[in-house]
């Protein structure tokens, strides 16, 4: 099975407001960087696109390193949330409605062939492809801000 690593992250200007997300994936030397926005959305949507849109990219199944710095996308699979949030038909421990559960549904979905390691890193740290990818989604912002 190929062997991946994932490095993601997403941004708002406003929260809600202006999102950017990024994920570049890394095979060997092979990297592949991915991006894109929208206008009306907040960081967790951004932080939880950048994920799935490199999850979504693969094209066959992988043993797939995923790096981010989102506690909110990271300890939901760490902490098993998600486990949580799907036998209780997506609600919360407090009883509420999970937030962004089509995301979350689809980013599931995504994850089904292959086998991931969650890896939480520190934003705005010393990590080159966290700061690259922070880069990258702030780019998206900054394009959607000046086609307005």
């Amino acid at each position: 099975m190929k062997k991946v690593i994932l490095y993601t992250d997403g941004a708002c200007s406003g929260n809600p407001g202006i999102g950017g997300w990024a994920a570049i994936l890394k095979n060997g030397d092979y990297q592949k960087i991915l991006s894109g926005g929208e206008k009306d959305t907040t960081n967790n949507r951004m932080e939880l696109l950048g994920v799935i849109n490199g999850l979504e990219a693969l094209k066959q199944p992988c043993e797939v390193e995923i790096y981010s710095d989102s506690a909110y996308v990271i300890n939901a699979f760490l902490q098993d949330w998600i486990s949580y949030w799907v036998l209780n038909y997506w609600t919360t421990k407090s009883k509420k409605p999970v937030q962004n559960v089509e995301l979350w549904k689809r980013l599931l979905e995504a994850c089904k062939p292959h086998h991931i390691k969650w890896f939480k890193v520190k934003g705005h740290a010393d990590n080159e492809l966290n700061n690259l990818c922070d880069q990258i989604a702030r780019e998206q912002i900054s394009k959607i801000k000046s086609s307005n």
